[in-house]
Order: C-alpha cells, then structure tokens, then sequence
C-alpha cells in the first residue's frame, strides 16, 4: 500500500505542476484590432445542423475589428440547414453557401468539407469552426493578431464547454484536463516535433499561404480527427503550431448526453491514444494519478494506507481538476465527477481499441473504416 500511495502521489503531482505551469503559459487573447491587409475567412462545415447553423453564423457575423467572410458548406444534409444559411445570406453579403460535392472515395466527411471550404475562401486567413461554436466577437481578430505578433501559422484554443446533462459531464470534460494537464506548452513553442502537435478541432485559423503549402485538408485525407493531423501536418514541414486559452474566444455544447458523447469521442479515439502502445500508458498515467487516490482513501482511514500520501495525492488530483475548471469556466460538478470523468474516458479508448479490427467508426450517417 505504501508503494501505490507513491504512485498515486507522483502520477496527480505531474499534470498538476505542468498543468500549473500551463494555465499561466496559456492566457486569454487581448482584444486587438487585426493587422492590416489581414482578411479572415470563417468556414464552417455543416452537415444537418439546422438546430446551431443560425446562431452559429450570426455570430461569426458579428466579429469586430477584422475584415472577414463567412463561408458555410452544406455537406449533404437532409434538413433546413441549406435554407437557414440562404435566408441569412440574403441580408449580408459576406456570408455565402457553398455544396459539398460528393464525398470522394478516401476521404473522410469534415476532412473533404474543410477541404472545399479553403479552395473557396478569399482570406489570408482560414478560420475552421464547427456549427455548434458561437464565436466571441473578438475571437477573429484577436487569432489573427496572437497569429502574426508571435510568428505562429497555426493556432487552435478549446472553447468554452457548454454541459447540461450527466453523459456530458462525464465526457467533455477530458479535452481541458488533457490539454492542459498533459501537453508540455513551454517545448510545443518552441520545437516543430510532430508529436507535441495538437488542436481542438472546434477553433483552428491557420495562415492561407502555409496551409496550401503543406497540402491542407487534402495531405490528410483518409483521417478523422483533424484537430489532431492538421497541426502534426505543418509541423512535419518544419512550422511550430499553438495552443492558446479559449475559453473567452468561442462556446460550444459539443453533444447532448452521454450516447452522442459516446459516439463522438469513440470516432476520433483510434487516431489517438487508443492504440497497443500508447493506450497502456495512458492508462498508467490517468488511472494512477487520478483514480487511484481515490480508491486508496478508505485504505487511508482504515490505516492500511498511509494517510498523509494519500491525502496529497487527492490535493493534487483535485486541486488540478478544479484549477482547470475554474480557468476553462466549466461546470463545478466536473470536480466533484472528476475520477469518473476519467474512468469514463478511458472505458471509451479501451472499448474503441478492442473493437477497432471489426467496426467502422459512424458519423452523422457515415461509415469510416479502422486505420
């Protein structure tokens, strides 16, 4: 028992220093006016979203301080998406709707959108938001700005997390604790290494004339999860990418309830930790630091245990969860669900990595082969 004390005691202390380290690397963008000459493309792929598209592009409308348009593309939806965005392109003509062609054999459905989307764009800069993000007005010009200031061609943030129910409290919460507990921000500044590539795929501008250059959407076809490729994209050709606090820049409710979750994190699982190699270590690292101090605790009370590790280990497990609720403005309840949150996340890369062989990934009405 003394010895999974110390585990447990050394596995919460490492996110919570470098995720300490990481709030304070990771601040809210200044509201800057963009520089000049700078105009920001908006693209949003939608595929049945009549319920977010409208409040979706009016607030991409509303950004201030940069010139911009706003391109939506209607990726085979069977709803009122397509008439939503034509009303709205009617009274502004900054906003226009393009149709996805059909979806070649190879490609994966965002992936191709996001594709046509920048072929259509006019901007300097390409902005990629989902339907369900509502963009601060700032947002635009603030990317741009942090974009050109520091020399980063690729910029992504998490935004603000909207969760109303159960499912989502013990889902969602993940992205923040491994963006932040886990990502060295300090090195991934610094060094163009793949491996430190990473992006929410919810809020990502990056530079026109780079993306063009590394191939875009394109060069990264066949893959899913675009938050994770597209950056270990530019830096495989030498470019380093960025990660900043987005919380004040965007919201999004991402899914409503824990089947849509579910299914959501399960798609993207397979081109991320859930794999033979690194799943394992995953699990060490998440498990050990954020579950086992709390299944040690009735060890502690009993005496089996010693208490004061223990007690240390909880701090630090809690200390950093709540740390990262407060910065992220999340739900307080993800403290309190926090090593179920964890337990859940892992429950969906094991379930993914055992079924990857014999089943398609699903989405929106599409079948993606495992890679």
């Amino acid at each position: 028992m003394i010895m999974l004390a110390f585990v447990a005691l050394a596995l919460a202390a490492m996110p919570a220093l470098l995720g300490g380290w990481n709030l304070r690397l990771m601040r809210p963008l200044s509201h800057q006016r963009a520089p000049s000459g700078t105009r920001v493309s908006i693209l949003v792929p939608a595929r049945n979203e009549e319920h977010n598209i409208g409040t979706a592009v009016t607030a991409a409308l509303a950004s201030r301080n940069v010139d911009l348009e706003v391109v939506v593309m209607d990726d085979g939806s069977t709803d009122r998406t397509a008439g939503i965005v034509r009303n709205l392109a009617a009274a502004d003509p900054r906003l226009r709707l393009v149709t996805a062609p059909p979806l070649p054999d190879g490609w994966t459905g965002k992936v191709h959108a996001c594709q046509r989307l920048a072929e259509a764009a006019t901007g300097t800069h390409l902005l990629f938001i989902d339907a369900d993000v509502r963009l601060a007005s700032h947002a635009a010009a603030a990317l741009a700005t942090h974009m050109e200031d520091e020399g980063f061609p690729l910029v992504s943030g998490v935004p603000r997390q909207e969760m109303r129910t159960l499912g989502e409290l013990l889902t969602v919460p993940a992205i923040n604790l491994l963006m932040i507990g886990y990502l060295p921000v300090a090195l991934m500044r610094r060094a163009p290494d793949p491996s430190l590539g990473a992006a929410c795929g919810q809020l990502v501008m990056v530079r026109t004339d780079v993306y063009r250059r590394v191939g875009g959407h394109g060069a990264i076809r066949g893959f899913i999860h675009d938050g994770l490729h597209l950056p270990r994209l530019l830096r495989r050709h030498g470019f380093v990418t960025d990660i900043v606090s987005g919380t004040d820049l965007a919201t999004c409710r991402m899914y409503r309830g824990l089947v849509e979750a579910w299914a959501g994190f399960d798609k993207n699982a397979r081109e991320g930790m859930a794999n033979g190699r690194a799943l394992p270590i995953w699990t060490a690292l998440l498990f050990g630091g954020h579950v086992l101090p709390v299944l040690l605790l009735p060890a502690a009370l009993s005496g089996a245990a010693p208490a004061l590790l223990v007690a240390a280990a909880l701090a630090l497990s809690f200390g950093f969860r709540a740390a990262v609720t407060l910065a992220a403005r999340e739900s307080a309840w993800t403290v309190v669900l926090h090593p179920f949150c964890v337990s859940t996340a892992l429950m969906i890369q094991w379930t993914a990595l055992l079924r990857g062989r014999r089943h398609a990934a699903g989405w929106k009405g599409r079948l993606y082969p495992a890679r």
